[in-house]
């Protein structure tokens, strides 16, 4: 689940992204003060819209808004008190971890691409990653399948080059961080990191 709240941009709207699919189609149904976004071949709510949101609750973010167990049981609140019937899933894992690159393959359609398998704790993702400097037994930051990057780009399931891919390596750059290199290429952590935690800087 990912929230954005931008009361100067678009008013005191809060915008809950409920999944990372993109449906080819999709239909809009207001109640009240929510506004359902379905995915319209499957029926399936993939978004809701929360009007007048500060009436509900405080919100003091801007741009992407943190979930946090009390803001979860706000936004349940706020549906059943506009009579929507939605059980949300709340997920509150960290979507930057660190990952351990267990093996590198050569993509088998694109020569600038590398196939990695990285161990991030839990489980072990197949992740497409074009940088040079990727290799085996290296510890880095990967962004997981819903994650925001600081461009605002949603990370997504994917196919590169008919290679499925979950998830992002992700470099210095591409995480906004202070004194990023210039060069291109991963972030590569040092290897007392613990697999799996929550990326900090």
């Amino acid at each position: 689940m990912n929230i954005f709240y931008n009361p100067e941009g678009v008013g005191d709207v809060l915008f809950v992204q409920l999944t990372t699919e993109r449906p080819t189609a999709i239909t809009a149904e207001r109640k009240n003060n929510v506004t359902l976004i379905k995915n319209e071949e499957t029926g399936t709510v993939v978004a809701f819209n929360l009007f007048d949101a500060s009436s509900y609750f405080p919100v003091s973010a801007v741009g992407q808004v943190e979930l946090t167990e009390e803001l979860g049981e706000q936004l349940q609140t706020a549906l059943k008190t506009n009579d929507i019937d939605l059980e949300l899933e709340l997920d509150f894992t960290p979507k930057f971890v660190v990952g351990y690159v267990a093996e590198k393959e050569k993509h088998p359609n694109a020569d600038k691409l590398n196939v990695c398998q990285v161990d991030v704790g839990e489980e072990t993702l197949q992740i497409v990653c074009g940088a040079a400097n990727v290799e085996a037994g290296q510890k880095v930051v990967v962004a997981k399948v819903g994650a925001v990057m600081p461009s605002g780009m949603i990370i997504r399931d994917a196919e590169l080059r008919g290679v499925a891919s979950s998830g992002m390596i992700c470099s210095a750059t591409e995480l906004d961080l202070q004194d990023a290199p210039e060069a291109k290429g991963i972030l590569v952590l040092e290897d007392d990191r613990k697999v799996g935690e929550a990326f900090k800087a």
